[in-house]
Order: structure tokens, then sequence, then C-alpha cells
């Protein structure tokens, strides 16, 4: 292994552990009838995935000396909507999987009502940490950020590719639509 692979794996570590603490803290199981819905969505977003995204997002952070603090929940928030989006791509109306990073997908480990629940809390709880004021005390910003990732994982992004993706099960796209859709899909 090269300096850069061992650099790259020791990044993505560290990334990992910060975005497990950041959802770990954020996601009490409290003592209510909630609990079921708090224990999915850990299940889905805790210890598992490469973090790329998050990864990304802590770098770009870092072009620009924004303190760590914050560049993790800016990364959060992208994490919150990746993962969101791996629980309803699961579910059995879009691909039916059964295993999601070597485990049960969340609808199988728990039900599917319960799967779609979490998938659309998490979605809920990235705007909730961009509009947080500990993310940055410019509401300004706080919006802008708010605003680019709804562009980003809405109609004109990672939803809209997901839609592509469902319709293309049907038809036979050209490259550019391929290119397209996977575009839009990573987001």
């Amino acid at each position: 292994m090269n300096r850069t692979s061992v650099t790259l794996a020791a990044a993505l570590a560290e990334v990992g552990t910060d975005i497990d603490r950041a959802f770990d803290q954020l996601l009490p199981v409290p003592g209510d009838a909630r609990a079921r819905l708090y224990e999915a969505m850990r299940y889905a977003a805790i210890g598992g995935g490469k973090r790329i995204r998050p990864l990304l997002v802590i770098a770009g952070c870092d072009l620009f000396r924004v303190a760590r603090e914050r560049s993790v929940r800016a990364a959060l928030a992208v994490e919150c909507i990746h993962v969101y989006s791996l629980i309803h791509d699961d579910l059995p109306c879009m691909d039916d999987d059964d295993l999601r990073r070597g485990k049960p997908t969340l609808h199988r480990a728990f039900d599917e009502c319960t799967a779609i629940l979490a998938g659309d809390s998490l979605h809920a709880l990235a705007f909730e940490v961009l509009a947080d004021e500990a993310t940055h005390e410019d509401p300004y910003v706080r919006a802008e950020l708010a605003l680019e990732l709804a562009r980003a994982s809405g109609p004109s992004g990672m939803a809209g590719g997901q839609m592509m993706d469902l319709v293309a099960e049907a038809t036979t796209l050209d490259l550019a639509a391929v290119t397209r859709l996977q575009q839009l899909k990573t987001g």
C-alpha cells in the first residue's frame, strides 16, 4: 500500500468516527413510542459506509479554513441525505434489496413503515442540522447551505436521478441520458 492510500484510509477513518459521533449525539433513543424510529435511524446511519461524501465536504471546508466542528455539521447533513436515499432506494417499491453494507436493509431489519419514516426523518434532520446556529452564526450562510442541499437532493438532483433510473427500466437510454442519470443520482 502506498502513502496516498494510507493517508486516504486514515482520513476516511477519522471522518467516519466524526460522523458516527455526531449521529450518536443527535439520535439518542427516547424512552417513548418513538424509540423504534430512532433505533432504525441509528441502525442505518451509524457504523457503515465509506463516508466519501463527508470526506469531500470536510476537505472542501478545509480549503477555506472552516472550523472542523462546522465542517462536520455540513458533512453530517450531506450524509443524512445519502443515508435517507439508500433507505428509500432499498425499499420494495424501488430496488427491493435485502442487504446494504453487509447487513439486512432497514426495511428487512425493522419493517417497511419504519424504514420510510427513518428515511424521511434523516432527510428532515439534514436541514435541521444546516439551519441550526451551531452550523454557522450567519443565517444567510445557513440558508444558502440548505438551498444548495435541497437543490442537490430534490427533483433537479438526486430524486430526479432516481426517477430517471426507474423510468430507464422500461426504456433504452443513450450515453448522454445515462451520464445525466448517474450525475443526478450521485448528487
